[in-house]
């Protein structure tokens, strides 16, 4: 696996895209308990991850702490212009970096990535472009279906699942 660097979007991707405010305007996002698998897994494997997102929230930050991230990016309006910098400063090449979104916004920084991995309800212009396209819709545990599908593919899967829980499989 050649994959140093997993660049995650949430709203769609991690979610399933809807945004919900409570009485006092607090935005709350609803994730899934099985992604936490494919992090868990990732990280086993050396995999570091980013959360990248376009939008701002503290129930993101609060998850995102909870799946110990390496970094977690919100409130990023030119995801390419960031992304382009960050891969720069760490010398990462598009080979090292994998990248999982499900719209339009994340096709741009997509194209900087070597391996492209989307939810099944992602726009048709993203599905095109993806390395590969998980049965499961965003929000209901796409990411670790797209995570465990790129460490199927090399050999690292089940190593990392017995190592992270305990289990053979």
């Amino acid at each position: 696996m050649n994959t140093k660097l997993l660049v995650i979007d949430v709203d769609g991707t991690l979610t399933d895209a809807g945004i919900y405010y409570d009485e006092n305007g607090n935005e709350l996002k609803k994730f899934c308990t099985k992604d936490a698998a494919g992090f868990f897994a990732a990280h086993n494997v050396g995999i570091e991850i980013m959360i990248l997102t376009g939008r701002e929230c503290a129930a993101t930050t609060r998850r995102m702490k909870e799946m110990k991230v390496e970094y977690l990016i919100q409130n990023v309006k030119n995801k390419v212009a960031f992304l382009t910098t960050f891969m720069e400063e760490h010398d990462l090449k598009k080979e090292d970096i994998g990248y999982i979104g499900d719209d339009l916004n994340d096709l741009p920084p997509m194209m900087l990535a070597g391996y492209i991995g989307c939810p099944a309800d992602s726009c048709p212009e993203i599905k095109r472009i993806a390395n590969y396209v998980s049965k499961v819709n965003g929000g209901y545990g796409a990411v670790r279906d797209v995570v465990e599908h790129m460490l199927r593919e090399s050999g690292e899967w089940d190593k990392a699942v017995a190592e992270v829980y305990g289990i053979g499989v």
